[in-house]
């Protein structure tokens, strides 16, 4: 199965910029990209701040834009989105019923699960009834033999860039961790959120970020100021098989390069 995971597209109204960047024709370029290349994708991941500021107008942008894609599309909500005003606009999501945007669906690879963490724009955790419902979810996945593929905004661990660990980390990661550690059938996890091309494993679980396809963190890993860079956006091919994961990060502005 191959699917595409797009994170932290942070649109403003037209003609606003964002660090001198148009974020709606950057995702605009992704989608005709993924139309262009990937088009046979199963469906789009979107992992968080789909708005820089969360209004009403950049909710109704982004649906117009996805929605060019051929394949379904599946978004969560990030620190820069404020989901009252997400519901009002994306209506039609799979919204928990306790108002958290907070689902799963089933794929030919296995369960797909996405968590909302989002509390405010400083503040992230995932509460006692949404570990709960983590819970039961994955017992019921394992229980049926099924693998799971986790989805969240925030990371629940230091990723070696110091302000965003000491900023932005998930407050209540190991929270998250005493219910991971309980199953074995989790694959992947993939999370949005810090701007960066990042992979490894937590508490043995693989997982990977992707760009936004905005504007990029710079990968500074001594000082603790916040630093962004004009480094190129790419977004996620994720390739599913039985014996494995692959990713490949591209870089979607490149597309018409020349071959040299």
């Amino acid at each position: 199965m191959k699917f595409i995971h797009l994170s932290d597209t942070h649109l403003l109204p037209r003609p606003r910029t964002i660090m001198g960047i148009d974020a709606c024709a950057r995702l605009e370029a992704a989608v005709a990209s993924i139309n262009a290349n990937f088009a046979d994708s199963a469906f789009c991941m979107v992992t968080g701040d789909l708005t820089d500021e969360g209004d009403a107008q950049s909710y109704r942008e982004f649906r117009k834009i996805l929605d060019r894609l051929p394949m379904p599309w599946y978004p969560l909500l990030g620190n820069h989105d404020i989901r009252s005003v997400a519901r009002e606009n994306l209506g039609d999501l799979p919204w928990h019923s306790d108002g958290f945007l907070q689902y799963e669906f089933e794929t030919p690879a296995g369960q797909f699960i996405v968590l909302d963490s989002l509390v405010d724009m400083d503040t992230s955790y995932l509460n006692e009834d949404q570990l709960k419902w983590l819970d039961e979810r994955l017992g019921v996945a394992q229980q049926d033999k099924k693998d799971v593929y986790l989805f969240m905004h925030h990371v629940p661990f230091n990723i070696g860039i110091p302000w965003l660990d000491r900023l932005y980390r998930m407050d209540n990661g190991e929270d998250l961790a005493a219910v991971l550690n309980r199953y074995n059938n989790i694959r992947h996890m993939f999370f949005g959120h810090v701007h960066r091309p990042i992979h490894g494993s937590w508490h043995g679980i693989p997982f990977s970020i992707v760009r936004s396809t905005a504007h990029q963190v710079a990968l500074d890993l001594e000082d603790d100021k916040s630093k962004f860079i004009a480094e190129p956006p790419s977004f996620g091919i994720v390739l599913i098989e039985d014996n494995q994961v692959v990713i490949h990060d591209h870089s979607f502005l490149e597309d018409n390069l020349p071959i040299i």
